[in-house]
């Protein structure tokens, strides 16, 4: 035996294994369901206004629940969360209050600060913090001086408020840990951090998702919550859950209500119970479908308060404090050994502390998503056959009740295909299970549209995101490899399958002239183009968009190698391999070819560049220097030789292919096809396009990437239809665009997607050039890097975003001098993207999702050298990252 298995990695194993259900109860409580699309049954398709914050306190909610620190089972029946009141709010703190998309002056924008401090992959523990005001909530002030700043001005965050003066604030830290799978202790620790004593209300709540009220042809029988042991527990009964018990340690009063915006008692009594004082708004009968004990603290300035509760299946669900806390000690001490398996060794005590946070981030954005499509268009009043003027109206087939990884659950609380495809990269570090059973959602009959295409986001499932997935599939497949020691050819196969139905759905639909030059929209860059890539151009015509070209070939580079590792058992695949092969050469020479129309490589400018192509046949590169020109760096994938040489017939296919179209032979020739490597440029425009990347006054940040060049700081792109200039400018902060919402930008802030791609590029490359090429790193520099260097340099720069800094600052926190005090220093928040120039967080301020990645970064380099990648390739680079043992290893 190699190493005694872990107690969470035995947990993990049971539930993959035995089917355990250590993962039914989990976070997966949204952080804000109101100003959804789900929500939304208005005339106008205004979401945002349909169902607003103010009214989600008294309005049922169709699809699913919110709450601050939820709980709760995988179909939503039953959730747990907290509720808070300082004396002061006008209102009860059932949820985190945020901004509009058009009360905001860079979109919506939660206005609170909470942290996921840790969790484990069965959340059989969790920790978030929550820092709660002791002042009045300053709503009013909040809406109305974002409302009066503009596109150019900085938000107004409720640090600016001044609310924190003098710490006064409570620290709500609120703990989970399961003493089985049905079987679920929390604790909430209360911290007054000011310089007085301060009362505190907490309601600890539990209520049933509303399934009754909604007039189905099909209700589900109605759950019930009533007091029982003498009003001391919350017996909890539904249909899919069973009988539950929810006990509040200590003597405190259990108020019930019902979960429905009508009626005698409403989804709202607590808040006017609490607030003001109405003894008619809960039931006497103590019952109901919401319940809540209602707890009154009174805690010393630099005191603690601590509630214990349980909810189990048990019939005899009593504790004590005691026990409860063993049970934590002993989970917290589970879950420390669990990550000391998952990260290597040779890590700081700093970058440890930022790639637990990340992977807690990462696992507390786990949300059930529930959308019956077609339901919701009948409920709209319209045939769904015939509501294709309603949002979504074509993706009736979509029937949603899953767990999703979500990209934020306040700012994003709806998946992004694009963005899940990121997330089970990072969260196959910890939990290779559930990476592939979302890859596998995404590419079911009940998401994947009948035409092939993937749904992109709920606010239009027909729009475009990049097609990822097979590249995620190929890196979630080689670590579960490297981790089991054999891959998992049965998922593999399914998913290919899937996936060939999306490739045909891309051919067809998203290639205008057949020529393998693809579009494809926003493609998931928001407003990274003069014009918004998804709309009607202004000059008519269509863009041949070098990003979703570059997509398209590293999407064809990904499907051989899937072919390629199922032929090992099924020579059948062999064929697919060589179909796959030749349509990245079709791509290939169709981004290379110089004859006749212009093509996206500027030889002027050594980069490439999105084409327009012109009612009039004429066409015009727009010279924007974006991370859409340097995404074809990212179609560079090298091949294990001796996967290949294990198939001569397909081999000799290949060899056959180039030889009968010397198209395609003078552009593969190019590259350095001795090596195994399939790209989209040769080693002089690779060169060429390094040279810009790794300027620090283009696109090298001492943070990363941009997605801008800088150089548009000085020289903005314009350009002129009629009487309208439309420009491009480095902008790396906010955006000063309403394109899409106005909330991202990639107009030259710093993004991880964008970055971990051109990591992987950087690598590949290396395997290809090996110590051979070097470059200038920074240009400029004198300091040259082979391409392994460069990979590692742009790795720690990203890293570096989270790094405590002189004085303890982080970058990402923007020299805010808060966030280096002693109870703020040690928490860490994952934003959606980061300015460009500074490294401070932008965006949505809980997208740990694809900034999760930064786990990732530390631990592939700890250890490694550029010859070791060179000895082992990719897939054997991934052995040496460190991977809880499995019971089948041990």
């Amino acid at each position: 035996m190699d190493k005694e298995v872990g107690a969470e990695q035995r947990r993990l194993n049971d539930a993959d294994t035995a089917a355990v259900p250590w993962r039914r109860w989990g976070p997966y409580v949204s952080d804000r369901q109101w100003g959804t699309v789900r929500e939304d049954y208005s005339k106008d398709q205004d979401a945002w206004h349909y169902l607003s914050h103010d009214q989600s306190r008294s309005r049922a909610y169709r699809w699913g629940e919110d709450g601050i620190a939820g709980f709760c089972d995988d179909q939503q029946s039953v959730c747990l969360a907290v509720a808070l009141w300082n004396g002061r709010d006008p209102i009860l703190k059932e949820r985190y209050f945020g901004l509009t998309n058009t009360e905001g002056n860079h979109g919506e924008d939660a206005k609170e600060y909470w942290f996921y401090v840790d969790a484990t992959p069965t959340h059989s523990y969790q920790k978030l913090v929550y820092k709660y005001p002791q002042r009045e909530f300053p709503y009013n002030d909040l809406v109305a001086t974002n409302g009066a700043r503009g596109r150019e001005d900085f938000e107004y965050e409720l640090l600016d408020t001044g609310i924190f003066a003098e710490d006064r604030y409570f620290d709500v830290v609120v703990e989970y840990a399961k003493a089985g799978p049905e079987d679920v202790l929390a604790r909430i620790t209360v911290h007054n951090r000011g310089p007085e004593a301060a009362p505190l209300r907490v309601l600890p709540t539990i209520w049933f998702r509303n399934t009754w009220s909604w007039g189905l042809p099909d209700p589900e029988p109605r759950p019930m919550l009533r007091a029982v042991d003498g009003g001391t527990v919350v017996e909890a009964t539904h249909h899919r859950t069973g009988v539950r018990r929810l006990t509040v340690l200590g003597d405190h009063p259990l108020l019930f209500t019902e979960n429905e915006s009508d009626g005698r008692y409403r989804k709202d009594a607590f808040h006017r119970y609490v607030i003001g004082g109405d003894s008619d708004a809960v039931n006497p009968a103590r019952t109901g479908t919401k319940a809540a004990a209602d707890v009154a603290l009174d805690v010393p300035a630099g005191g603690s308060a601590v509630i214990h509760l349980r909810f189990s299946d048990q019939e005899d669900a009593t504790l004590t404090a005691a026990e409860a806390d063993a049970l934590f000690a002993t989970r917290i001490a589970e879950a420390d050994e669990f990550y000391t398996g998952c990260f290597a060794p040779t890590l700081s005590a700093e970058e440890r502390q930022v790639a637990r946070q990340a992977m807690a981030g990462m696992l507390w954005s786990k949300q059930y998503f529930g959308y019956d499509v077609e339901r919701w268009l009948t409920e709209h009043g319209r045939d769904p056959l015939q509501a294709r003027d309603l949002r979504n109206g074509d993706w009736f087939h979509m029937i949603c009740h899953d767990v999703i990884s979500m990209p934020d659950k306040w700012e994003y609380p709806w998946f992004a295909a694009w963005d899940l495809a990121f997330h089970t990269i990072a969260l196959g570090l910890v939990d290779l299970g559930f990476a592939k059973q979302q890859l596998d959602l995404l590419l079911s009959r009940r998401y994947l549209h009948p035409s092939g295409q993937i749904p992109a986001y709920e606010w239009n499932f027909s729009d475009v995101n990049p097609p990822v997935h097979a590249w995620a599939v190929n890196l979630v497949y080689d670590l579960d490899k490297a981790r089991n020691g054999v891959g998992d050819h049965a998922w593999l196969e399914s998913v290919f399958h899937k996936l060939a139905k999306n490739f045909t759905w891309w051919v067809n639909r998203k290639d205008h002239d057949g020529n393998n030059v693809f579009q494809g929209g926003f493609l998931g860059l928001d407003n990274i183009g003069v014009f918004d890539r998804s709309a009607p151009l202004p000059t008519g015509g269509y863009l041949d968009q070098a990003d979703g070209t570059a997509w398209m070939a590293l999407y064809c580079q990904s499907m051989l190698r899937i072919a390629l590792e199922l032929a090992e058992t099924d020579p059948v695949y062999a064929e697919q391999a060589q179909a796959y092969f030749e349509h990245f050469a079709w791509i290939a020479v169709a981004v290379n070819h110089e004859a006749g129309s212009a093509t996206m490589w500027d030889e002027d400018d050594g980069f490439f560049y999105d084409l327009l192509r012109l009612p009039d046949g004429t066409s015009q590169r727009l010279r924007v220097r974006s991370l859409v020109g340097l995404l074809p760096l990212a179609a560079a994938t090298v091949y294990d030789r001796s996967l290949i040489s294990r198939h001569p017939g397909l081999l000799a296919g290949m060899r056959d292919f180039v030889d009968r179209h010397p198209s395609v032979s003078s552009v593969l020739s190019r590259g350095r096809v001795q090596s195994n490597l399939l790209a989209l440029f040769d080693e002089d425009r690779l060169r060429r396009i390094l040279a810009r990347l790794l300027d620090e006054e283009e696109f090298l940040s001492p943070y990363g990437v941009r997605s801008l060049s800088r150089h548009h700081r000085a020289h903005p792109f314009a350009f002129q239809v009629g009487d309208r200039t439309y420009e491009v400018r480095y902008q790396p902060a906010e955006s000063d665009s309403a394109m899409f919402g106005g909330n991202s930008n990639w107009r030259g802030p710093i993004w991880f997607p964008a970055n971990i791609l051109m990591i992987r590029a950087m690598l590949n490359l290396h395997l290809a050039y090996g110590d051979e090429l070097t470059v200038e790193c920074p240009t400029g520099s004198g300091n040259r890097m082979n391409l392994f260097e460069v990979a590692r340099e742009i790795s720690e720069r990203q890293t570096r975003i989270f790094l405590p800094g002189p004085g303890g600052l982080r970058p990402c926190y923007g020299g805010q001098a808060i966030f280096a005090s002693e109870h703020w220093r040690d928490l860490i928040q994952f934003n959606e993207y980061f300015h460009g120039d500074n490294g401070a967080g932008l965006g949505a301020a809980h997208q740990t999702g694809w900034t999760g990645l930064v786990a990732l970064f530390p631990n592939v380099f700890a250890g490694l050298s550029g010859s070791d990648l060179l000895d082992k390739g990719m897939a054997g680079m991934l052995h040496e990252l460190p991977v809880e043992t499995t019971e089948e290893q041990s």
